[in-house]
């Protein structure tokens, strides 16, 4: 009877990164900066891929591709978050919720597989670079792209799939800026506990996988580059692996903080600032960590602006 008479939940009030109002103006204006930086940046590296025929070469494909998933990534959810700062009332509902996440999850899952694809890559191309052009040949660069997002369409699915099984009811305020899934299972009313050990088993699996994949790539990879006789060539193998590692690290420091350690004693805030950097900070950062080096990306942009 008492489940009977309890009001379901439909809508909730993001409470976004603080309840100050006088940082409302000055986030939403910085957010907004590093929204457009972000699109800017990542379309604009797509777009230099595709006009030079210089780049048309698997690495360069692996990358524009990593660049259309932080671009997806930014974009579902900073524009809801810029709405809610200006709009501190704004509801959103479930099935946007669900929908925000979903989007956030296969663009994020998709990162996670595209950066084991592009550590193999550099693997070939360092450790066997004869073998390369045959290895790693258009038809199975295709292919790794696309079971990249494959899975990461697929993966969220069961987490948004589950959490039909939860019920919403009397407390309706999530403590983030945008829908999170562990935020989420906090206000539910039904026990989310077969939610938060598949959400843990899945994390848990996926990042030590892919994470460990990498490794092994750049250890062998980092291998190769010492025992190269020439300056040249080593140091512009070095310059490319670096840059994929920073990448790499911020992108599963921040996720393994996130979702693989342990529950207990978690802080709002600390989550926040976690979620905040893989959100928001890494999409803004990647096209520039792997573009300002890059000779060729360089290249390319000087041609366009001549």
């Amino acid at each position: 009877m008492i489940e009977t008479n309890e009001t379901m939940v439909t809508e909730f009030v993001l409470k976004g990164l603080t309840d100050c109002p006088g940082l409302q103006v000055p986030l939403f204006l910085l957010f907004l900066l590093i929204y457009v930086i972000t699109m800017v940046g990542n379309l604009g590296l797509i777009f230099l891929i595709w006009k030079d025929p210089h780049l048309h070469t698997p690495m360069y494909w692996f990358l524009g591709s990593l660049a259309f998933a932080d671009a997806c990534s930014s974009s579902s959810v900073t524009p809801r978050m810029l709405v809610n700062i200006s709009n501190k009332g704004q509801m959103i509902s479930l099935s946007e919720c669900m929908a925000q996440y979903y989007f956030f999850g296969s663009s994020a899952t998709t990162e996670s597989f595209l950066l084991v694809v592009m550590a193999y890559d550099r693997y070939v191309a360092i450790c066997n670079p004869l073998l390369y052009p045959v290895v790693m040949s258009n038809r199975l660069s295709a292919c790794l792209i696309s079971m990249s997002y494959v899975i990461g369409f697929l993966h969220p699915v069961v987490h948004v799939g589950l959490l039909f099984r939860l019920t919403f009811c009397r407390y309706n305020i999530i403590h983030h800026f945008y829908c999170e899934i562990l935020s989420l299972f906090t206000i539910s009313c039904t026990d989310p506990s077969v939610n938060a050990l598949v959400v843990f088993i899945f994390a848990a699996f996926i990042q030590t996988f892919t994470f460990m994949t990498i490794i092994v790539s750049y250890t062998c990879v980092l291998y190769a580059i010492l025992k190269k006789k020439f300056e040249k060539g080593r140091s512009k193998a070095f310059s490319t692996c670096c840059a994929h590692l920073l990448s790499v690290s911020l992108f599963y420091g921040t996720l393994f903080f996130m979702y693989v350690r342990p529950g207990s004693g978690r802080d709002k805030y600390q989550d926040k600032m976690y979620s905040l950097f893989y959100t928001i900070i890494i999409p803004l950062l990647n096209p520039f960590i792997y573009s300002l080096r890059n000779k060729e990306v360089l290249g390319a942009l000087r041609k366009v602006i001549k």
